[in-house]
């Protein structure tokens, strides 16, 4: 009997660019002024129904830790947790797998959810203001090697 459904789908292992953004329903504000964060996301390798990796971008890094549910499509639940600046963060993530069009062209693995920031933290020069906790954005995530 083969242990390949033991792992994590091959199509989730691996190295994804991440982008996130607020949820501004006005269709005329600056795409700019959309963004809440931007990195690479790093997906093991592990045991069936184990999300483990990494989130990081320049000057941060959070330890991902959560679960794959099995289905059409995937979904991945998660949390990102780590020191930045001496502040800890913590952010919660559901996503999806994105099923592939049948006549699509030049597609790729993606992943589209939600994220929330499950508590607060210090932002700016010294600390001077305050990231609050509950800020809810939409993430999405393409992989880089898709090879798979």
């Amino acid at each position: 009997m083969s242990n390949v459904s033991a792992y994590v789908p091959p199509i989730l292992v691996g190295t994804w660019t991440y982008r996130s953004f607020l949820s501004n329903p006005d269709v005329n504000a600056g795409f700019d002024t959309l963004e809440f964060g931007r990195g690479t996301i790093r997906i093991d390798s592990g045991p069936m129904q184990t999300f483990a990796g990494l989130i990081f971008g320049p000057g941060w890094e959070l330890k991902l830790k959560g679960s794959i549910g099995y289905g059409n499509p995937f979904n991945v639940q998660f949390q990102g947790v780590g020191i930045v600046n001496g502040a800890q963060w913590i952010y919660d993530y559901l996503g999806y797998l994105v099923p592939e069009w049948p006549n699509g062209i030049d597609q790729r693995p993606a992943l589209a959810g939600s994220i929330v920031r499950a508590i607060p933290h210090p932002t700016g020069p010294n600390g001077k203001s305050t990231a609050p906790a509950g800020v809810v954005a939409q993430w999405i995530a393409v992989k880089e090697d898709s090879d798979n």
